[in-house]
């Protein structure tokens, strides 16, 4: 037991890339549950969230992400996209637009 504090740079940066992509893969798992529901134009945000997360995603989660992408962004009718690296802060910002566009909890 215990209280866990966040007190440093880098633990917060962690902690930050910790909950986007928790609260990312919880985007992709409620939008599959709607895919039929959903535009194209939120499928291809969806693609282009999850290729934002795979620089910060480690291991075999990382992989499933251009997958994530590939997919969405058929589902959308899109051609596949390059892979950019976005800073954090902005990965959130279409985390929490996605949320409030697909009704996430």
């Amino acid at each position: 037991m215990g209280v866990h504090r966040i007190t440093s740079e880098a633990a917060k940066y962690y902690a930050l890339k910790e909950k986007i992509i928790g609260t990312g893969i919880v985007l992709f798992g409620e939008a599959s549950e709607k895919v039929g529901e959903l535009s194209k134009e939120d499928l291809e945000k969806l693609g282009d969230l999850a290729a934002a997360l795979l620089p910060h995603t480690p291991g075999n989660s990382g992989k499933l992400m251009v997958v994530v992408a590939r997919l969405f962004w058929a589902l959308a009718g899109v051609t596949e996209r390059e892979f950019k690296i976005l800073q954090l802060e902005e990965i959130e910002k279409m985390v929490e637009e996605l949320k409030s566009k697909i009704g996430s909890e």
